[in-house]
């Protein structure tokens, strides 16, 4: 079999395209989640501890000069994607299982 036979049923299969659209809404529910995060949760929890911004967290590993600008740790922002990917996968775990409990059970004897 030809490897263009092949690529051909793999892409005209409905798993594929299942992937597809699975990737694309995945993609945009990560924005909405990243939105949600930096938008919804982060602000009250920030002012919470005394009005912080945690986009703006940074250590700061050298100052800016003339003609270079300052090199940072930005771990404010890797907190923010921490919290994104917590509620990404607590989500999809839900998805996964509520599709699990919707098969069905082998019929108990």
């Amino acid at each position: 079999m030809s490897i263009i036979k092949e690529f051909k049923e793999f892409a005209v299969k409905g798993n594929a395209i299942d992937m597809a659209v699975g990737i694309i809404i995945g993609a945009s529910f990560g924005k909405i989640v990243s939105s949600m995060v930096t938008d919804v949760i982060m602000p009250p929890i920030g002012m919470l501890i005394g009005g912080v911004d945690f986009k703006n967290l940074k250590l700061v590993l050298k100052a800016a000069t003339l003609d270079k600008p300052e090199v940072t740790l930005n771990y404010g922002l890797f907190i923010n994607n921490v919290i994104d990917f917590l509620i990404v996968a607590f989500v999809i775990f839900l998805v996964v299982k509520g599709l699990n409990s919707l098969k069905k059970k082998p019929a108990k004897e």
